[in-house]
């Protein structure tokens, strides 16, 4: 049976790898020259800058997305790296008992806990719940019974959910409250601005805090060595060892529907490519709107596209930098205040920046040598998207004008980086949305914000259309590489079964 999957990221390459291992006979159809998409990093002048791999859940045993990697590639070969904190948000307002402005995050869970108590003993009940809330989720597999899909989990498999119950009781009690909700709860006025902080004002619930926190602690939310198009090329050559074949530079325009039912994929060369099954691992927005033209929606997904069911998530102007220092003494990761608001050409206020400095992947950079990049998430997407194609001058300028306010202010932060800088980059949502087509340049899917419950309306399949499916990070709020790797392997063994058994 010969499957058509379109999107050679991550989502693609994945559901590539399972579908070929079960049997079927696939072809991925990949727009850009390389895989990834969104799982990005490209070269300027002798650095690499990343777009995307923070973390990756399950590079150690101590998670069960461990046993779905290494299903597809041997984990073991990879470097994976475990920071000491992964965040660190310098405060405007408070300092702790010491004097100190900078709140951090730490990844060993031990450490943490005794930091929040050293710093913030007033609140030593909320700390402590919180502490035993990432500490129940060190003890089970999560998500539960990950390697089968429930049609075809035995019942004795499903009577040991049972076990999971001090899990349940535990999210039962954590699953409504925010980092917001939390903050305004803590006594201490340091922790309590740091909490307020986390997502950058954003409310969002709690459990994406700790449950990487969780995994960190136990070595297995680390960062690979060599970054975002190293890891997905490691899928592209796994890929092709099980007898997958690739296609770049592959444009699909539309998908060719006969009697309501998925027959083949056209390119933007006019070329055709026929299937019995058509699958998209692409934007979901192109895939329902553009290549199917919008002839399969329903209620609640035009209630999506409208944004009343979910919010998508912010994208990112993110300028980058080559500069020649080791840059060894500052923290990986931080946050900290502008020395006076900003306001973007989108309108957009910021009054803080996000650095990310990668001074411990020496593959990035020269000897001596870090690569920078400071990222502004913006909701307004389509301003930049419009603004390139309609006066590309303007644009370039504002690229410019921005990047210059930007690195006044890390030199301001960081001192004597400007006469050191190499190399310069600016992305915009424009970027994003032309390299992947990701809907209005949103540098992930949907945004989890405070309802980590949230289901997207855009199913494995669409209403009416058969012989065609779904999958990417689009299927589950919050995205990442976990949730796709995630809906891929369900896909796949869904598909085993309608088809194979």
């Amino acid at each position: 049976m010969k499957v058509n999957i379109i999107g050679g990221g991550v989502s693609g390459l994945t559901l590539g790898c399972y579908l070929q291992m079960y049997g079927f006979s696939t072809e991925v159809f990949e727009k850009n020259p390389v895989p990834g998409g969104l799982c990005a990093s490209w070269k300027r002048g002798g650095y690499t800058f990343d777009a995307s791999i923070h973390w990756v859940l399950g590079s150690g045993e101590g998670s069960a997305f461990y046993k779905l990697w290494s299903q597809l590639i041997d984990m073991k070969s990879v470097e994976f790296v475990t920071h000491e904190t992964c965040l660190e948000i310098e405060l405007k307002n408070n300092c702790n008992k010491y004097g100190d402005n900078v709140f951090r995050l730490y990844t060993d869970v031990n450490r943490l806990e005794r930091y929040l108590l050293d710093i913030a003993p007033e609140d030593r009940r909320r700390i402590k719940g919180v502490m035993t809330l990432i500490r129940t989720m060190q003890n089970y597999e999560m998500p539960p019974m990950i390697s089968e899909i429930p049609e075809l989990q035995t019942m004795r498999q499903k009577m040991q959910m049972i076990k999971y119950l001090p899990f349940v009781l535990q999210y039962l009690k954590w699953g409504g409250v925010t980092n917001l909700r939390f903050a305004r709860k803590l006594r201490n006025p340091f922790l309590k601005e740091a909490f307020e902080l986390l997502y950058d004002g954003e409310e969002v619930n709690l459990l994406v805090t700790t449950m990487p926190l969780a995994f960190y602690d136990k070595k297995s939310a680390g960062y690979p060595i060599g970054g975002s198009l190293r890891f997905a090329e490691r899928f592209e050559e796994r890929y092709k060892e099980l007898g997958g074949k690739i296609n770049y530079n592959r444009e699909v325009s539309r998908i060719v529907v006969e009697s309501d039912r998925a027959k083949a994929l056209e390119f933007s060369d006019g070329s055709v490519s026929e299937s019995d099954v058509t699958i998209s691992a692409a934007d979901w927005h192109f895939t329902v709107y553009k290549a199917l033209g919008g002839k399969y929606v329903n209620e609640d997904i035009e209630r999506l596209a409208a944004l009343k069911v979910l919010q998508l998530y912010p994208s990112v102007i993110m300028v980058s930098l080559g500069i020649a220092r080791s840059l060894k003494d500052f923290p990986h990761y931080f946050r900290f205040p502008l020395s006076r608001p900003y306001t973007s050409p989108d309108g957009t206020l910021y009054e803080r920046l996000e650095v990310h400095i990668r001074n411990y992947d020496s593959t990035f950079a020269p000897e001596g040598k870090t690569a920078v990049t400071m990222s502004l998430f913006t909701k307004k997407g389509e301003f930049w998207i419009d603004l390139r194609n309609s006066d590309r001058e303007q644009y370039e300028k504002y690229k410019r004008d921005l990047a210059e306010k930007m690195i006044d202010e890390l030199d301001r932060k960081l001192g004597g980086i400007k006469g050191k800088i190499e190399v310069t980059d600016v992305a915009t949502p424009a970027t994003y949305h032309r390299y992947t087509g990701n809907w209005q340049g949103a540098a992930q899917g949907w945004f989890p914000g405070s309802n980590l419950v949230a289901k997207s309306p855009v199913d494995i399949q669409l209403p009416g259309l058969k012989g065609f499916y779904y999958t990417s990070q689009w299927s589950i709020p919050g995205g990442g590489l976990p949730s796709v790797l995630k809906a891929s392997h369900d896909l796949a063994q869904k598909l085993m079964l309608k088809y194979k058994s």
